[in-house]
């Protein structure tokens, strides 16, 4: 299924050009337009997905396994020390385009930190009403 009116479908479709550096029946893995570090790419399912909660679990583990792939290649093609696997759902958690997208983000011992936070505390007691919480939501 494409959506006409996504831009990450018609750059999965060949309709707009990228910079790609993998392709199969499945998915195009391109070059990111506004890199977080030399050779951050970005796997887009030809199919239409809006973010993960609606991604098909037989495209779920082949797009984990393709991160895993083009991440590895990084390291072997560009000297990359490690990778991140980075994926958005949501504006609240940064995601710009509805169109499901994994990043793979090459990193380097001298680059910059990407991926960071503050460790937050928590009691016991608030632990467990969090896990009650989400317990909860899986039924």
């Amino acid at each position: 299924m494409k959506k006409d009116d996504c831009i990450f479908c018609r750059i999965a479709a060949g309709e707009i050009p990228s910079a790609t550096v993998y392709e199969d029946e499945g998915f195009r893995a391109i070059l990111d337009l506004g890199p977080a570090a030399k050779g951050h790419m970005l796997i887009l399912p030809k199919d239409h997905y809006a973010d993960v909660t609606e991604l098909p679990e037989e495209c779920a583990g082949p797009v984990l396994m393709l991160g895993k792939k083009l991440g590895m290649a990084a390291m072997k093609g560009l000297g990359a020390t490690g990778f991140n696997l980075v994926q958005n759902n949501g504006a609240s958690a940064g995601q710009t385009v509805r169109h499901f997208h994994l990043h793979v983000i090459p990193r380097y011992d001298d680059g910059a930190v990407i991926a960071a936070w503050t460790p937050g505390e928590n009691t016991a007691e608030e632990r467990e009403e969090i896990a009650q919480a989400v317990r909860a939501g899986l039924e």
